[in-house]
């Protein structure tokens, strides 16, 4: 395993110093809030700033189902501590979101679709790394090129081409109705697919592998790494998405898949050899971590 990967940092530290409470509630305080206007609805965007500006990059999040941006508090902390401004919607599926009811099941994809696509036209001409968790890591992939269903009034194509990188954590397999195994073939930016062998749907016999099918599918040759973390389930033990479960908190696998993909967005988003070489010693077919290339 390489330097970066099995260190521990300070971010880590003190995130196993404190409580994951305490995480969320400095995430919400340190985050700017403001409302963006998509399509007459009313979007809340959160925006945090990196200690040191101009930031290095910038990430759109996008959270999972049911969840908020700032349940993932250890993951975008190490982001940030790595220069990268982050912003994130809170979509119309969240628990906290006060519209929750008006799109049951499915009526929420549409939605999402909008708030991603109006971040985007904010930014202009400036390319991002479209990142997510879960539903959310579905919505990132499609940006990139992944070629899911195109919702009722919502003009297509869907992909977006200022995305330089895709951050994909536990996305779902496909899905009839929403994205299929040749959808996901057409991923068209270097990425980073991840799931554990834990990360198993409740009330399923599927298994963890299915997570793997947008990596499985994706064309050779286009920089797409898979990431499989022995013990891992679909939130960290509480520590992103649900932060209200008992745990324990696997706040040290997070940080080995933090630091991985920070390496992924060193080595293509900012076209740094150094990085794609220390990907390449990263490899590895067997151990608690498994990262393959493709």
């Amino acid at each position: 395993m390489s330097r970066t990967l099995t260190k521990f940092t300070g971010w880590l530290l003190l995130g196993l110093a404190l409580t994951l409470g305490a995480l969320q509630a400095g995430a919400q305080e340190g985050a700017h809030q403001r409302v963006l206007e998509v399509d007459g609805r009313e979007v809340s965007v959160w925006t945090w700033q990196p200690a040191t500006l101009p930031a290095r990059g910038i990430i759109l999040f996008s959270h999972g189902a049911a969840s908020a941006p700032w349940k993932y508090a250890p993951l975008l902390s190490r982001w940030l501590a790595a220069g990268y401004e982050v912003r994130a919607p809170l979509h119309v599926d969240s628990t906290d979101h006060p519209q929750q009811k008006d799109y049951p099941g499915m009526a929420s994809w549409g939605a999402r679709l909008e708030d991603m696509r109006a971040l985007s036209q904010e930014l202009g001409d400036t390319p991002y790394i479209a990142a997510g968790h879960s539903y959310g890591a579905l919505l990132a992939l499609t940006l990139g090129g992944a070629e899911a269903s195109v919702p009722e009034g919502l003009q297509g194509p869907l992909a977006d081409p200022a995305v330089s990188v895709v951050l994909a954590f536990s996305p779902p397999p496909a899905l009839p109705g929403l994205i299929s195994k040749e959808g996901y073939a057409t991923l068209a930016r270097p990425a980073l697919i991840q799931t554990g062998t834990r990360d198993i749907p409740m009330g399923t016999e599927s298994g963890w592998e299915p997570h793997l099918d947008s990596f499985e599918a994706a064309a050779a040759g286009g920089n797409r790494y898979g990431l499989v973390l022995e013990g891992v389930d679909h939130y960290f033990g509480g520590a992103i998405c649900r932060p209200e479960l008992e745990g324990p908190k696997q706040l040290a696998q997070l940080e080995i898949a933090a630091d991985i993909s920070l390496l992924v967005i060193h080595a293509y988003a900012e076209h740094d050899e150094a990085a794609q070489a220390e990907l390449q010693q990263a490899l590895a077919a067997s151990g608690d971590t498994v990262l393959m290339q493709k």
